[in-house]
């Protein structure tokens, strides 16, 4: 069975991996922060960021824990990842990617459903 995504609170239109870093630079480029994507079999793609870093989670459903992309090595923190409820949360940058990475991130599992090979994550389950 072939996954489509659609963002949630956009088009019900599912986006391909040809055009979600384009939706997701324009959502960043008018100031959302926060993006949810929900898959044709329940499963749940977040994307948040403070432009220079970004936190990539996948969820199986709903009530999963999840498993989030990691930078292991990277030094300090940041904050500025601004939520959709306005809550402005601050991550370790080991708990964050660059952002031209978990752009590709986000490509990669809307196009292929898994996490590229080289990807590091944790499991947060």
């Amino acid at each position: 069975m072939n996954e489509s995504w659609v963002i949630n609170g956009d088009s019900p239109v599912p986006v391909s991996s040809a055009v979600v870093l384009e939706a997701l630079r324009s959502r960043i480029d008018s100031g959302h922060f926060e993006t949810w994507l929900t898959s044709s079999t329940g499963r749940l793609l977040a994307f948040v960021t403070n432009t220079e870093r970004a936190m990539v989670m996948l969820l199986e459903d709903e009530g999963d824990p999840g498993e989030h992309a990691v930078d292991p090595g990277a030094e300090g923190s940041s904050d500025g990842f601004v939520l959709s409820n306005g809550q402005d949360d601050e991550y370790a940058d080991e708990d964050t990617v660059p952002l031209g990475v978990g752009l590709g991130f986000v490509e990669q599992i809307i196009g292929m459903g898994s996490w590229p090979a080289d990807a590091r994550w944790v499991a947060d389950r």
